[in-house]
């Protein structure tokens, strides 16, 4: 009975909810948070001459936001965003954004880090849900919105001479477990000291902090407050989705059917407890629908050995769409499928990529076709067929393929495991003249 200590999410009352009808139709505003939320995360935090390579990585891939430090919190990350200014090593196109906790010193100390910035996002927060307010703060309603206020004043009253573009986004940093009625009022009384324009528009962060509700509720919830923030047309709605119950990537989509027009997270999810939003899993999932993710994706078998190399993080083999064997099919059925898909597909020079239990063309990422087929005791003549045609450009007739695939399965099962394709393929020359 210990599951009785814990009480159901509540659902957003009165809400004729519009997300459900809708489809993304384009790829979000990505920010990237690797270098922040992900970086706190790690058991050994990146040094600067690691984070350098890793923001760069970054702008390769498209990142046109990138959170890339705490300044307040470490010499290292004040240290780090100096050099990415003073050395000119951000493109103009290229917002970098600091997270500033709404307290004086650390504002003060946070934007004498940004000094000469060209681009910049000032990411005020504070904690907004009602333990935070009564437990650890100890403060009313009242004074947790003057917090925002007074913090959000005084960031604008330090960076008014910046000459560089400067955004300022505002999170109420618990929103996940914060009612939504004083979730919208203190980011209405933020917004009214930005003053945002169409033109020079501020950014309402609403993350998932701990992820506690059903990625429908998110939606619900960001719905909610997209309808009755004000002077909409001038905010752009953020979500920052955590991964505490496994459904970081649903929430986010959802939140973005629901209104949101950017995300944030990290590659591969690194982050707190379980994690941030994955956004390679994020963007791909848009991919496979067709529609430009706005990323560079071609290249992320290098992107994945430097997040490895960095964070000393393992992208597990079952990833989608990245890890090493989320291609490979195993099994008689699947490989056989697998065949006479990609055989179809090329057969047919078909517009549109249909192959069974491939998601995306694996050529897409640089992956060749030699490690989706793999060869152990559960494979069939699928399997055996395509490595032959493939590699060696011989085709074998049903009979042959059945015949051969009874060879390879008995040698896979004397040795228990997988064959290689070279030792399949030297079965074949030893064997042929038995079953040709």
């Amino acid at each position: 009975m210990l599951y009785k200590k814990y009480k159901q999410y509540p659902s957003v009352e009165n809400l004729e909810r519009q997300w459900p009808n809708k489809t993304i139709e384009k790829a979000p505003i990505y920010c990237s948070v690797d270098l922040r939320d992900g970086n706190q995360a790690l058991v050994n935090p990146l040094n600067e001459e690691q984070k350098l390579e890793y923001f760069q990585t970054l702008v390769k891939m498209g990142f046109k936001n990138i959170e890339v430090a705490y300044p307040s919190a470490s010499d290292t990350d004040f240290n780090f965003v100096r050099k990415l200014i003073e050395e000119d090593l951000v493109p103009l196109d290229v917002a970098i954004q600091i997270l500033i906790p709404a307290k004086k010193e650390w504002i003060k100390r946070s934007v004498e880090a940004m000094v000469g910035v060209k681009n910049a996002v000032f990411h005020l927060y504070n904690p907004t849900n009602e333990f935070q307010r009564e437990v650890v703060f100890k403060k009313s309603k009242e004074e947790i919105i003057s917090m925002a206020v007074e913090s959000m004043e005084y960031l604008i009253e330090l960076t008014s001479e910046f000459e560089g573009k400067v955004t300022y986004q505002y999170s109420p940093e618990s929103f996940s477990q914060t009612e939504l009625e004083f979730a919208l009022e203190i980011c209405n009384e933020v917004i009214k000291v930005v003053k945002p324009t169409v033109e020079n528009k501020m950014i309402i962060n609403l993350p998932n902090t701990l992820e506690a509700c059903t990625a429908n509720i998110y939606a619900d919830r960001i719905e909610w407050m997209c309808n009755n923030l004000i002077n909409k047309e001038a905010v752009i709605v953020s979500v920052h989705p955590h991964n505490d119950r496994g459904t970081s990537v649903a929430s986010a989509e959802l939140a973005v059917l629901a209104g949101a027009q950017k995300v944030e997270g990290t590659l591969f999810g690194n982050g707190e407890r379980a994690g941030n939003l994955d956004l390679v899993n994020f963007a791909f999932n848009i991919y496979s629908q067709g529609i430009d993710p706005k990323l560079d994706l071609t290249f992320i078998d290098e992107v994945k050995k430097m997040y490895e190399k960095m964070t000393q993080l393992k992208v597990h083999e079952r990833h989608p769409f990245v890890g090493e064997m989320i291609f490979t099919a195993f099994s008689g059925g699947h490989q056989d499928a697998v065949k006479k898909g990609i055989d179809f597909y090329r057969a047919n020079k078909s517009e549109f990529w249909t192959v069974p239990y491939l998601p995306i063309d694996p050529r897409d990422i640089n992956r060749t076709f030699e490690n989706i087929i793999r060869v152990n005791s559960q494979s069939e003549k699928g399997g055996v067929a395509f490595i032959i045609e493939e590699f060696l450009n011989e085709k074998l007739s049903k009979e042959s393929s059945i015949k051969f695939g009874k060879i390879v399965k008995k040698q896979s099962d004397s040795l228990q495991r997988e064959l290689n394709k070279d030792e399949i393929i030297n079965l074949y020359k030893e064997n042929k003249d038995s079953f040709k």
